[in-house]
C-alpha cells in the first residue's frame, strides 16, 4: 500500500492552480487545432499569417507541452515524483514550441517584442512548476 505524506494547504493551492492553468492551456490547444474557417477568418491579418505558417508538428509539440503539464499537475497534487519528469518534458516542449514559432513563423515581424511577453510568462511558470515539483515530491 502506498501512503502519501499530508500536504500543506499552500501546496494544495499551488498544485490546484497549476492544474487549472494547464487545463486552460489544454483548452487553448483544442481550440487551436479545431478552429473553423469562420474562426480563422475572424483573426487579424497578423494572427492569420502566423497561424498559416505554423507547421503541424508545432501543434503536436503544443499538445505535448500542455498534456504533460496537466499530468505533472496531477502528479504534484498526489505528491508523486513522476511529476518532475512531466514538468521537465512540458518545459522542453514549450521552449521548442516558442523557439520554433519565432524562427519558423512570422511571429516576430507580426507582433514584435510585445508578442514575446506571454511566451516568457509561460516559460517562467513552467520553470517554477518544475523546480517546485523537485522540492516537494518524493
Amino acid at each position: 500500500m502506498v501512503t502519501v505524506a499530508p500536504r500543506s494547504k499552500a501546496h494544495t493551492w499551488i498544485a490546484g492552480a497549476a492544474l487549472v492553468w494547464n487545463l486552460l492551456g489544454l483548452m487553448m490547444f483544442v481550440m487551436q487545432v479545431t478552429m473553423s474557417p469562420e474562426q480563422r477568418a475572424a483573426m487579424s491579418a497578423a494572427e492569420r499569417a502566423v497561424y498559416d505558417a505554423t507547421p503541424p508538428w508545432m501543434n503536436a509539440v503544443f499538445g505535448l507541452a500542455v498534456a504533460t503539464g496537466v499530468l505533472g499537475s496531477i502528479g504534484l497534487l498526489l505528491g508523486r515524483a513522476w511529476a518532475v519528469g512531466c514538468f521537465a518534458v512540458s518545459l522542453v516542449a514549450i521552449i521548442v514550441q516558442f523557439g520554433a514559432a519565432y524562427l519558423i513563423t512570422p511571429a516576430w515581424s507580426q507582433f514584435g517584442a510585445s508578442g514575446a511577453i506571454m511566451p516568457i510568462v509561460l516559460l517562467a511558470i513552467a520553470a517554477y512548476l518544475l523546480q517546485y515539483a523537485r522540492r516537494t515530491t518524493a
